[in-house]
């Protein structure tokens, strides 16, 4: 706060604002750092899960197919369960996965984040517990929850 109280003097000073616009900057200055300490300090509790990477990122895509062959042979992802109509590309410990996608704007639909250890019981309670959704996916291995923005996560055990 110090730093930006210093620096905006400083450009009053250099006449690169006005007294009113210095007054009006300080102004929101101090609400912003009254906003700040207003805030409840975040709980003080262990994770509820512990992520250790990311399992996987999935994308939707106008042609797979294309995708495939671009990330294949650019990156030298290799090319995993094609099904004609998508499919998995690895690099390292990474995977993604490209599929065509619904709508006509390729987007990233979800990431799932490894998790270790993983207990899915476990985490479905304790992630119910912190008032999140939790949904158990259909194959029964994983969890799906959104993020406070709306954005799909997956969580899955480590690989």
């Amino acid at each position: 706060m110090e730093q930006i109280i210093t620096k905006l003097l400083q450009e009053f000073e250099q006449g690169k604002m006005s007294r009113r616009e210095l007054v009006r900057n300080l102004a929101l200055t101090a609400t912003a750092a009254a906003a700040v300490t207003s805030l409840p300090a975040a709980e003080a509790e262990e994770p509820a899960l512990k992520a250790v990477g990311i399992h996987h990122i999935s994308y939707q895509v106008k042609d797979y197919a294309k995708s495939r062959d671009f990330y294949s042979s650019v990156f030298g992802m290799k090319v995993s369960e094609d099904t004609g109509k998508q499919c998995y590309l690895s690099f390292g410990d990474n995977l993604i996965t490209v599929r065509n996608g619904s709508a006509g704007t390729p987007l990233i639909d979800h990431i799932a984040f490894a998790i270790d250890p993983w207990n899915t019981g476990a985490a479905l309670a304790e992630l119910k517990r912190r008032g999140l959704n939790p949904q158990a996916e259909a194959s029964g291995e994983g969890l799906e929850l959104r993020d406070p923005d709306g954005y799909r996560l997956q969580l899955v055990a480590k690989r």
